[in-house]
């Protein structure tokens, strides 16, 4: 099983969702979050005074999922989600050993 933390634009979140639902991602945890990457934020002036705004507004859905539907989830996120601008987002990785569902006890891809 694999968990894949992706972080993208919050305008992109209704289509993350699509690619999920059709992936069959049997559920999904979603975040509000604030950040940057390589685009660092960006100049805004106000009332005359030039300020940074480095922390930009991005969205953190988390899923886990089974390892031949993670490739599926990647590769469609990657040529749907992609505007080809920074801040775009990435997706991590990470290798899940086990999962228990605590209503019933059901491990492994079960619980899922």
């Amino acid at each position: 099983m694999k968990k894949l933390e992706m972080i993208i634009q919050p305008g992109k979140l209704e289509e993350l969702k699509a690619i999920l639902d059709e992936c069959q991602a049997s559920g999904v945890m979603i975040s509000n979050i604030m950040g940057y990457g390589n685009q660092k934020g960006y100049r805004r002036l106000y009332r005359g005074t030039e300020y940074n705004v480095n922390l930009l507004p991005k969205v953190r859905v988390e899923t886990v999922v089974d390892d031949d539907v993670s490739e599926k989830i990647i590769d469609r996120v990657v040529k749907e989600i992609n505007t080809g601008n920074y801040g775009d987002g990435k997706i991590f990785i990470y290798e899940v050993q086990d999962a228990v569902r605590i209503r019933t006890g059901e491990r492994g891809k079960d619980a899922l």
